[in-house]
């Protein structure tokens, strides 16, 4: 076990290299702040399809064989697709690894499911099992609340505490250090599912944080790194709530990285203009933030060190309706720009 250091981390020692990446976004959130970045931004949510399931599936496989075309390789190269999403039995990734004929992993992590993926890719590239591996995910506002919340026809008022999913999908192919220039997965730290009794599915924030503080605690005992050796610690889908009660519950624990952290729910949408209240969640968030945004931030220089974590909501309808409490998980990778 030389490749694990503390409890939940591993110190990669072969570090796949990102060797390329795609997103791709609705509407909305090309209208957001990040526009720009996105490969794609569709003209309509439903993207020619007939259902809002059928189009996120769509988006995510249109994804994956964009960045399988960025990387100058094809369907046949690629060895895994590791995918997940929110609906029930995983359906736009089962139904996209249908299509496109490559060997699949699902999983389900709920919003984590993208450093998940990233993880679990970064290991199978670094433990020799793979020369390529997709790592992907995706959400859609439409098909999300029909599953967890209320049908849209309805108009429900959404509390101040929750978040819009994103409608969008991301995929990143990690290859061996050799095959390619950067940016590297060094570390990864697989979080724990933590519970603090949180039972309001409308403030996912306040349900995640728990879990979000203590992989960030986790990573930096197990690694011995300080607050100042990274320039970005970036999480998924908390949004202003969850943001702040991660900050508080790291002070609890003598831990203040409120001068690098930021949400990619707070990034993708002007939270005012678009009256996204909280911010965004959904596993399309920080999919579509890391491939969208953020690697190309890294590539320009901008960051040379950046801690990546999703974090995850793990409930269902059926749990919530039972009376449950909203379990937390979050999963954090390291992605450096340079191997040091």
């Amino acid at each position: 076990m030389t490749k694990r250091i503390g409890k939940q981390t591993v110190k990669l020692q072969n570090p796949p290299s990102i060797l390329s990446f795609a997103s791709i976004v609705g509407p909305k959130e090309g209208q957001g702040p990040l526009g720009v970045y996105f490969d794609q931004v569709l003209e309509d949510d439903m993207f020619g399809e007939k259902s809002w399931e059928k189009a996120e599936c769509k988006m995510l496989q249109e994804t994956i064989k964009l960045a399988i075309k960025k990387a100058n390789l094809t369907v046949d190269d690629i060895n895994y697709v590791l995918a997940g999403d929110l609906l029930n039995q995983i359906i736009s990734s089962s139904f996209m690894a249908r299509e496109i004929q490559i060997p699949y992993i699902g999983l389900f992590g709920a919003c984590s499911t993208m450093a998940e993926s990233l993880s679990l890719a970064a290991m199978l590239v670094d433990g020799g099992f793979a020369d390529y591996v997709v790592a992907a995910t995706s959400s859609h506002f439409s098909s999300a609340e029909r599953q967890y919340r209320f049908p849209l026809e309805l108009g429900t008022q959404r509390p101040l505490t929750s978040t819009w999913t994103v409608t969008g999908a991301g995929a990143t192919i990690l290859g061996d250090t050799s095959k390619g220039n950067g940016p590297y997965i060094t570390y990864v730290t697989n979080g724990r599912v933590v519970d603090l009794g949180i039972k309001d599915q409308f403030n996912m924030g306040a349900a995640m944080a728990p879990a979000a503080a203590d992989t960030i605690k986790a990573h930096f005992d197990d690694t011995g790194f300080k607050q100042s050796d990274y320039d970005l610690i970036i999480s998924g889908d908390l949004g202003k709530i969850g943001v702040d009660l991660t900050l508080k519950l790291l002070e609890k624990v003598n831990l203040d990285i409120s001068d690098r952290f930021t949400d990619s729910g707070l990034k993708i949408f002007d939270t005012e203009k678009q009256d996204t209240h909280a911010g965004a969640s959904g596993c399309g968030c920080s999919a579509a933030v890391l491939n969208g945004y953020l690697i190309k931030e890294i590539l320009k220089g901008k960051y040379n060190r950046v801690l990546f974590m999703s974090t995850g909501a793990l409930l269902s309808p059926t749990s919530t309706l039972q009376g449950e409490s909203i379990p937390g998980i979050a999963h954090a990778v390291t992605i450096q720009r340079t191997l040091d």
